[in-house]
């Protein structure tokens, strides 16, 4: 790994529901894991989003939109834009503008994110509608990676209770219990 790039990449996949799921992850992280957190949200293709600005405030790490052949660095949040669908290449984004279309988002990172990172690669799963995530999940883990689902206090159960029932998530975990073991698997790679 070169300076500055992520011990882990997190992929972060909601839709319904998610916005406050998403505050109380970052409430709970610290600012210096060494792992770089990508958010994928389901959201209208038109929209102006808030997200970036509003995650901003329950996290001291940089919270930004990301654009076409950003680089991946440690201790950041990235956004997936509007209308996109986003994959990585060589800890470098990569952006598929106008998104293919349907609710994938979260599938089409995941997918990449497992191909790119394998082992390094960690996909969480929260709430929204329908099933995206799931089939993301079982790339990560046909990769060697590690994947959560959000437990019942999920506004929304669909997305995480479908990855659930793939057999394809290790962890159902509450949002505050997610940093810990996070923590002991970056721990667990270093050793």
């Amino acid at each position: 790994m070169k300076k500055g790039q992520p011990t882990l990449i997190v992929g972060i996949g909601g839709s319904a529901g998610a916005l406050n799921a998403y505050k109380a992850l970052l409430d709970a992280l610290p600012h210096d894991t060494g792992m770089a957190f990508v958010v994928i949200s389901h959201m209208n293709p038109t929209a102006h989003s808030q997200l970036a600005k509003i995650l901003q405030r329950h996290t001291k790490m940089s919270v930004t939109v990301v654009y076409e052949a950003m680089p991946i660095l440690a201790n950041h949040v990235y956004m997936i834009p509007p209308d996109s669908d986003l994959t990585m290449d060589d800890y470098r984004f990569k952006l598929i503008s106008p998104r293919s279309g349907g609710h994938k988002q979260v599938d089409s990172f995941f997918i990449s994110l497992a191909n790119e990172m394998s082992s390094r690669a960690v996909g969480i799963v929260l709430s929204g509608y329908d099933g995206d995530g799931t089939v993301g999940c079982k790339h990560i883990k046909a990769n060697g990676g590690t994947t959560f689902a959000q437990d019942l206090s999920a506004e929304v159960d669909s997305m995480p209770l479908h990855a659930q029932a793939s057999g394809f998530v290790d962890f159902v975990l509450p949002l505050n219990k997610i940093p810990a073991k996070l923590k002991s698997l970056a721990a667990a790679l270093k050793t």
